[in-house]
């Protein structure tokens, strides 16, 4: 009898259409990031202001907004947008490239995702990696008004992982296995509009954000002020931000892997449906 797919060493390897399945992946996240971009890039940008005490998130955002609005490609050829672009996509890349690589070596349908261990720990490495540095060159450009830049911390960089390694797990690890539950309890009624798997990709990002904010506020609190007088002086700081930022980051969490996930998710489905 011939080997099941996947069921042991006999069983081949799944190369059809390879290089071109990895151009699938490249091409899914790169539209996905580039969507998201511009307005997770203004985001960002507000929150980092705000916690620094430069601008008010709202006077930010409207400022910022009207760039795009009036003179895009400012936005589109700024630092921000270009740092922002390289580190979803090369999130997305990197999780798209993992399940290929596992249809691949497992014999299995080029449209296969996968949902454990190995998909968290190649996310978060890609998205960590990228985000360190987006994160120093955005404390940097918009610290403190007055304040000469300085080195990040590594009480900044650990808190900042956090934060990430949070997010990654509620944005690649959790979707695929709450969408087939969310499908079987809705009514066709409810996904005649939305999909289970649809809403599997946008809920967790979203409320991951109550914890992560306060999380990301201390890493920036411990930049901007590293005289701060004890752990109470910046509870009282992260308290104060907390509502504002997590409302921002529920924004900005929604393009970045609500729509962008789900952006990523269909176009790589249907360019794999066309090569498997």
């Amino acid at each position: 009898m011939d080997p099941k797919p996947g069921s042991g060493s006999t069983a081949k390897w799944n190369t059809k259409n390879l290089a071109l399945r990895l151009g699938a992946d490249l091409v899914s996240a790169a539209s996905a990031a580039v969507l998201v971009a511009p307005i997770i890039s203004i985001i960002d940008r507000s929150i980092m202001e705000n916690a620094s005490g430069r601008r008010p998130l709202v006077d930010s955002l409207k400022s910022s907004l009207k760039t795009l609005l009036r003179h895009p490609h400012r936005v589109i050829l700024s630092k921000p947008f270009g740092l922002i672009f390289a580190l979803y996509g090369g999130t997305y890349l990197t999780a798209n490239a993992l399940d290929t690589a596992t249809s691949t070596v497992r014999a299995l349908p080029p449209t296969h995702v996968t949902s454990g261990t190995a998909k968290f720990a190649a996310s978060s490495a890609a998205n960590i990696g990228i985000c360190i540095y987006k994160d120093q060159v955005f404390v940097r450009l918009f610290g403190p008004p007055g304040v000469v830049p300085r080195p990040v911390t590594l009480p900044s960089y650990l808190l900042f992982a956090a934060r990430d390694c949070m997010t990654i797990f509620a944005s690649f690890n959790v979707p695929p296995l709450l969408g087939p539950v969310l499908s079987r309890k809705l009514g066709d009624e409810v996904q005649r509009h939305v999909s289970g798997q649809t809403m599997a990709q946008f809920a967790p990002p979203a409320v991951v954000q109550l914890a992560s904010t306060p999380v990301h506020l201390l890493g920036l609190d411990i930049y901007n002020r590293p005289g701060a007088d004890g752990w109470r002086d910046r509870w009282a700081v992260v308290r104060k931000n907390w509502t504002v930022s997590t409302a921002a980051r529920i924004c900005r969490i929604v393009p970045a892997f609500g729509v962008g996930g789900v952006v990523n998710f269909k176009v790589r489905r249907g360019l794999m449906e066309r090569l498997a």
